[in-house]
This record gives C-alpha cells, structure tokens and sequence, in this order.
C-alpha cells in the first residue's frame, strides 16, 4: 500500500513539474523575459531548479530552448527509473 502511495506520488509530481515546464516554454514566446506576470513568474520559481542546471550545459538555438527538452525527456527517465526501484525491479535481477 505505501509503495503504491509513494509511486502515485512520484507520478503527479513527475506529471506536475513536466506541465509546469511545457508552460513556461509555451508562454515565454508570448511574454517578453522581463515580464510581471505572476503566473510566468511562479512558473519560472517552479522549474528554475530543473532548467537553471541544464541551461549552463545546453546552449539555446535562436529562441528554441532546448534545456527545456531535455529537461523533460530526464524527468521522464528518473520517472522510471523510480518505479522500477519503487515497484521491485531490482528483486527480479538479483
């Protein structure tokens, strides 16, 4: 039961910060960089974490953010690789 709690968890969170990613790449082509919209502004709070990191890495082409990318494909990844630790993956290998 607790398993499946915190693997529900993990879901929502991973579904949660991925939005909150496709957002903030969607609306930074409507709203200029130096905007005072509150809801840009808890996004870029939100995801700063995540994409501030990959930014230094992985440089932008023109205005397509490609951090934003990558980003989500690694949520995705720790997504599951988390289940499968959560869920008993490594029981079925040792």
């Amino acid at each position: 039961m607790a398993l499946a709690v915190a693997a529900q968890f993990v879901e929502w969170l991973v579904y949660i910060l991925m939005t909150a990613i496709f957002l903030r790449a969607i609306l930074s082509f409507f709203s200029g960089p130096g905007t005072d919209n509150p809801i840009m502004r808890f996004l870029i709070e939100v995801t700063e974490p995540i994409l501030g990191p990959l930014r230094r890495v992985i440089p932008s082409v023109k205005r397509w953010d490609l951090a934003s990318g990558v980003a989500a494909w690694l949520l995705v990844l720790a997504k599951f690789l988390l289940l499968w630790l959560l869920l008993g993956g490594i029981g079925r290998w040792a």
